[in-house]
C-alpha cells in the first residue's frame, strides 16, 4: 500500500499487480520497479531463512518479474465470483516477460526502461 501498487489477481503461480489505476501516475514505472525490488529482496531473505530451517533444497525458490508500461482495458468478469481483470497488449507483454525471465531478476520492457531513464 505504501507504493500504491494494487494486486489485481493471481493466475496460477503469478501475482498480477498494477499501479496508475484508476488514476494515472507519472511515476508508475518507478513505483512498480521499486515494488518489484522490495518483493525480490523480501523473497531472498525468506528463502535464506527457509534454507536454515528446511534445508538447502529450498534455495531453489525464486521470483521472476516482468514490467511493461502502456494502456490496459479493465473489466469485471462475472460468474460464481465476480472479479476485476485487466486485458490488452500491455498485460500480454508483461506476462511474456515474466514467464521467459530469469529467476530473481526484474525484466522491464523498452517502454518502461525509457520512462525510468526519463525519471532519472
Amino acid at each position: 500500500k505504501k507504493r500504491r501498487v494494487f494486486k489485481v489477481e493471481t493466475v496460477g503461480d503469478s501475482y498480477v499487480a498494477a499501479t496508475g489505476l484508476p488514476d494515472p501516475r507519472k511515476d508508475h514505472a518507478v513505483a512498480m520497479c521499486r515494488f518489484a525490488r522490495d518483493c525480490n529482496y523480501a523473497m531472498k531473505n525468506t528463502v535464506a531463512k527457509l534454507e536454515v530451517r528446511l534445508g538447502p533444497e529450498t534455495g531453489d525458490l525464486a521470483m521472476r518479474f516482468g514490467i511493461h508500461s502502456g494502456p490496459v482495458t479493465a473489466g469485471v468478469l462475472r460468474g460464481e465470483r465476480a472479479r476485476f481483470q485487466l486485458f490488452g497488449d500491455t498485460m500480454n507483454t508483461a506476462s511474456r516477460m515474466e514467464s521467459r525471465g530469469e529467476p530473481n531478476r526484474i525484466q522491464v520492457s523498452q517502454d518502461t526502461a525509457e520512462l525510468l531513464r526519463a525519471a532519472g
